[in-house]
C-alpha cells in the first residue's frame, strides 16, 4: 500500500480541462432534468450527441424523441446522434417478452418522418448480461449535460413517480469537444455499432467478430485533450472512461481518490454490492479515522422492489439481496457507526426509487459518475465518468446544496436492528434466497447484478 501523499499527488497529476465554476449548474429534480432536456434540444444549433443505456418507448421517451425530429425540422444542418445499448433497445421490459423493444418506436419514427435522427445501438458485449453501454453524458452545442438516468417516463418525471438521480449542467466547448469525439472515433467508426432504426438490424450473432474487435478497441478508449492548468477562479474537469476488469481507467481513478482521502467522504450508490476493492478501502478509511458517509437506495427505493402484497417475481428478490450485503456490512463495521466515523444513510420517498452514484471527497474532489460502484459496473459494464478539481473549493456551497437536498429523504442506520434481516421477508423471498445461497447461486449473482 502506497502513502496517503502519492495517491493525491496520482490524483492531482491526472489531465484536466480548465473551466469557470460559474459554468457548473446542478439540478435537483428529476423535471427539471426533463425541462433542460427539451430546452437544450429546442435551442442547440450545430450538434446533440446522446449517450443513455436507452431511450424507451413511453410517453417521456416519445417526447424527447419527437423534440429532435422537430429541432432537426427547424435546423436542416443540426447533426443528431443518440446512442443506446444495442441489447437493450431490441426487447421489451421484463415480463414483456413478445415486446420488440425500443427499435420498434425507432423504425416507425424514422418511416414516418425520415432520416433526421441517427440511433445508433451499440454492442459492448456478445450479450446483454455480460455487459452494457453504461456510458452517460448529453452533449448540446458545448454544452455537457450529465446524469446517470436513462431516458424514460420514471427518470423524467413524467406522470406519478420518478427515480432520483443526479443532475449537472457544465458548458465547457472543450468537453463537449472530447466528449463527441469520443463517440465519433470509438462508436461510429466501428462495425459492431449499427443503425436501430434500419428495418432490418444484424443479430448479435452475425456481429460476432465485430464485436470482438469492439471489446479490444473499448478497452484502450480514453477522452483526448489539450491538458491545461486552471487560474485561480477555476475548477478542473477530468472525463474518464473504463472497460474491463484489468487496466481499467475509471475504476483506477475511483480506487486513488478513496485512498486520497483525507478527512472526510461522501459515496452514493444505488445498489448496496460494493466491489471487494472498495470495502476493503473504505475500511481502511475507517482506520484512519476519516468519516465516510454512504447514501444508498433503501430496498423499497430499489427499481425492482415489488410490494409484498403483489405476486413474487424472481426479479423481486435484489433489492431483498442488496440489504443482506448492508446488514453484513453493518455488523462488521458497527464501532465505526458507534464512533460517529460511518455515517449508514438509506434513501427513501413515498414509493420513489433511487439511482444515484458518485464520490465527494473532502469538498476537493467530486466524481460524477453512471458507475454503480458495483462488481457489474468494475468489470462488465463500459462506464465513465467527469472528476471535478475544486481544490479551492469554489463549488462547495453548490455541491453541499444539492447534498443536503437529498438527504432529506434519508434516514440513519445506527444499529443492525434498523434494517430487516432474513426472517422479516415476505416468504417466497425467503425460500428463493434460501435456494440460490445452496446452489451457491448468490455468489454468481454478487458478481453480475
Amino acid at each position: 500500500m502506497k502513502s496517503l501523499e502519492f495517491y493525491q499527488s496520482t490524483i492531482t497529476n491526472l489531465k484536466q480541462l480548465p473551466m469557470s465554476a460559474g459554468h457548473i449548474d446542478v439540478l435537483f429534480s428529476a423535471r427539471d432534468f426533463k425541462t433542460k432536456i427539451l430546452d437544450l434540444i429546442a435551442s442547440s444549433s450545430k450538434r446533440i450527441y446522446i449517450s443513455a443505456l436507452y431511450l424507451q418507448d413511453d410517453d417521456a421517451g416519445k417526447e424527447v424523441l419527437n423534440a429532435l425530429y422537430q429541432a432537426r425540422v427547424n435546423n436542416p444542418g443540426l447533426v443528431i446522434k443518440v446512442f443506446v445499448d444495442f441489447h437493450r433497445a431490441q426487447r421489451g421490459l421484463i415480463g414483456q417478452k413478445e415486446h420488440g423493444g425500443n427499435a420498434d418506436l425507432y423504425k416507425d419514427m424514422r418511416k414516418r418522418l425520415g432520416d433526421k435522427v441517427t440511433i445508433l445501438g451499440v454492442p459492448v458485449k456478445g450479450k446483454e448480461v455480460l455487459g452494457v453501454l453504461h456510458l452517460k453524458g448529453f452533449i448540446f452545442d458545448d454544452s455537457v449535460l450529465y446524469s446517470g438516468a436513462s431516458i424514460n417516463d420514471i427518470y423524467l418525471h413524467q406522470a406519478d413517480k420518478y427515480r432520483c438521480d443526479r443532475y449537472h449542467v457544465l458548458y465547457n466547448p472543450a468537453l463537449a469537444d472530447s466528449m463527441v469525439a469520443y463517440l465519433e472515433d470509438y462508436f461510429v467508426s466501428q462495425n459492431a455499432v449499427t443503425r436501430l432504426d434500419d428495418e432490418s438490424i444484424p443479430t448479435s450473432k452475425a456481429l460476432k467478430q465485430d464485436i470482438r474487435h469492439f471489446k479490444q478497441t473499448l478497452r484502450s478508449a480514453q477522452y483526448h485533450y489539450i491538458n491545461s492548468t486552471p487560474e485561480s477562479n477555476e475548477v478542473g474537469i477530468t472525463p474518464i472512461s473504463g472497460f474491463g476488469r484489468h487496466g481499467n481507467k475509471l475504476n483506477q481513478t475511483i480506487t486513488n481518490l478513496l485512498r486520497a482521502v483525507e478527512s472526510e467522504v461522501t459515496i452514493f450508490t444505488p445498489y448496496f454490492n460494493l466491489p471487494l476493492s472498495i470495502s476493503k478501502d473504505i475500511k481502511r478509511l475507517l482506520k484512519r479515522n476519516v468519516k465516510v458517509t454512504l447514501v444508498i437506495g433503501d430496498k423499497t427505493a430499489n427499481d425492482f422492489f415489488i410490494p409484498p402484497e403483489e405476486p413474487f417475481k424472481v426479479i423481486s428478490a435484489l433489492p431483498y439481496i442488496y440489504e443482506t450485503y448492508l446488514h453484513k456490512f453493518v455488523k462488521t463495521c458497527q464501532s465505526y457507526i458507534d464512533q460517529g466515523l460511518l455515517n449508514v444513510r438509506l434513501w427513501t420517498d413515498e414509493g420513489n426509487s433511487f439511482h444515484l452514484k458518485g464520490l465527494c471527497c473532502d469538498y476537493k474532489y467530486h466524481l460524477l459518475t453512471g458507475n454503480n460502484l458495483n462488481p457489474r459496473a468494475w468489470g462488465l459494464d463500459l462506464e465513465n465518468g467527469l472528476l471535478i478539481h475544486d481544490t479551492k473549493q469554489l463549488l462547495k456551497d453548490t455541491l453541499q446544496a444539492e447534498q443536503e437536498h437529498v438527504m432529506k429523504n434519508t434516514r440513519r442506520i445506527k444499529h443492525l436492528s434498523d434494517l430487516e434481516s432474513m426472517s422479516d421477508y415476505p416468504a417466497p423471498v425467503q425460500k428463493f434466497m434460501r435456494r440460490i445461497k445452496t446452489t451457491r447461486l448468490d455468489m454468481l449473482l454478487k458478481r453480475i447484478l
